[in-house]
């Protein structure tokens, strides 16, 4: 079942820029989807913000070890 939705021009524009010659809409709009869920999880897995360095851990499990 196909829906409309309702985009600027200069959207409009934006995703042509996007296809490729004889792509429609839906396909480009699912690669680019496609692309960002890949970068969202990317960005995920590469996020060292609330990582513990191995140097740092290890040091602490030495000295609970110690103990």
């Amino acid at each position: 079942m196909n829906t409309t939705i309702a985009v600027s021009e200069e959207i409009r524009e934006e995703i042509q820029k996007f296809g490729n010659k004889g792509e429609t809409y839906n396909e480009i709009l699912a690669r680019i989807l496609k692309s960002a869920k890949e970068r969202q999880l990317h960005d995920l897995l590469m996020d060292t913000s609330e990582s513990t360095p191995v140097s740092e851990a290890l040091e602490r499990a030495r000295k609970q070890w110690r103990k």
